[in-house]
């Protein structure tokens, strides 16, 4: 019977971890959102991946927990996830140069404030999503 409990118990817990992190999912991105987000006065943060790619899966990791270790990230900076797949030949991803999925772009208005290509570190993910922080709350 403990052993029940105890599978039933770590099933419920996947459950919820699975849960939780749906919490920090960022926005799916639709044409003319980034300008939108942008000519509201926001800061915007993109996230150009694909379903099947392990960097992209790598980042999105390391971004739940920095989001999950600093609220102020989702309260300050609109995050927009940019499915390479679907829009990797768009507009956008043309106007900003994007030259491959897993990419991280902070932008602010006219300017990009930084990016990250295919890149996992955490110092640098952090270094970028701080970037946009205090653009947003300048």
């Amino acid at each position: 019977m403990k052993r029940r409990a105890f599978i039933f118990s770590a099933a419920a817990f996947s459950a919820a971890s699975v849960m939780g992190g749906a919490a920090f999912a960022a926005a799916d991105y639709t044409p003319g959102l980034v300008d939108q987000e942008l000519a509201a006065g926001k800061t915007v943060f993109l996230d150009f991946k694909a379903s099947w790619c392990t960097t992209c899966a790598a980042q999105e990791r390391v971004m739940d927990r920095l989001k999950a270790a600093n609220p102020d990230y989702e309260k300050s900076v609109s995050f927009i996830a940019v499915d390479w797949d679907k829009y990797g030949r768009s507009e956008l991803a043309k106007r900003l140069k994007i030259p491959r999925r897993s990419t991280l772009v902070a932008l602010k208005g006219d300017a990009e404030l930084g990016r990250i290509v295919a890149g996992t570190r955490e110092a640098d993910i952090k270094a970028l999503m701080d970037t946009a922080l205090h653009a947003a709350l300048a």
